[in-house]
């Protein structure tokens, strides 16, 4: 079994490799906007799974992240010859791409937060011209006419 920090840098190792292929050596143009986000290596170092981003062309078009995936799969071999030159390590790890859901839960979380400020600017529109309920002075006061019974006596 390898160790902690060993399989961290071999992770970090690995994305670098991945990255820096995908930009210079694989010629596949569905993998023009993959971002390798990043590598966790198992605790063997046998098995590597890589996480990925795919960004669109534009802002308002949504990226093709099917074709992403496929081209990942059919590169694999070839990314997978790519790390073990480049690590030197004596097995060389199998290649698993998931794509990272990041940006879309990134995207969930802001969206929620909007609506809560909304909420909150609502409620705090709402308590600007409201009044305390019941009397002005909700403590009891003694009474005035036990104190004059109490003087009588």
């Amino acid at each position: 079994m390898a160790d902690a920090p060993r399989a961290r840098k071999l992770a970090k190792r690995i994305s670098q490799i991945v990255a820096s292929a995908l930009e210079h050596e694989v010629k596949d143009p569905r993998l023009a906007r993959v971002t390798i986000t990043d590598t966790k290596v198992t605790a063997d170092l046998h098995d590597a799974t890589v996480y990925y981003t795919v960004l669109g062309d534009k802002l308002d078009v949504e990226p093709d992240r099917q074709g992403a995936a496929l081209a990942l799969e059919s590169a694999r071999g070839v990314l997978r010859t790519m790390v073990g030159q480049g690590t030197g390590v004596r097995f060389t790890p199998t290649l698993t791409f998931v794509a990272d859901t990041i940006p879309e839960d990134s995207k969930r979380i802001e969206d929620l937060l909007a609506l809560a400020r909304a909420a909150d600017a609502e409620v705090a529109a709402m308590a600007s011209g409201a009044t305390h309920a019941g009397e002005p002075d909700p403590y009891r006061a003694p009474r005035e006419d036990d104190d004059e019974d109490d003087d009588a006596r």
